[in-house]
């Protein structure tokens, strides 16, 4: 599984992204399969809170999964990105099972 981690307009810290290479890593516990995931960073507004983007686009054979979450921070934004990719990967092998 490839892990690509993109920061716009600012430089990810090296604990930031150990941070998300653990998280995303998670992910495969729930689907063996997975190929690629992309991990984006944006601030939104600098000057507000809740202002920390994160969406996760993860790529499986035949599909591509994407999740977007904003809240107070970068590790808090990627947690609940993790979680609800969990949650479409388990529908998503769901729908694999059933056919």
């Amino acid at each position: 599984m490839e892990i690509k981690i993109q920061a716009v307009k600012f430089d990810a810290t090296e604990k930031l992204q150990a941070f998300i290479e653990k998280k995303t890593a998670k992910l495969e516990k729930t689907y063996e399969e997975i190929q690629k995931v992309e991990v984006q960073l944006k601030v939104v507004k600098p000057a507000t809170a809740l202002n920390k983007e994160a969406s996760l686009t993860v790529s499986v054979p035949g599909s591509t999964l994407f999740v977007e979450k904003t809240c107070d921070t970068f590790e808090e934004s990627v947690d609940q990105c993790v979680d609800a990719m969990k949650v479409q990967l388990t529908k998503f092998k769901e729908k694999l099972r059933n056919k």
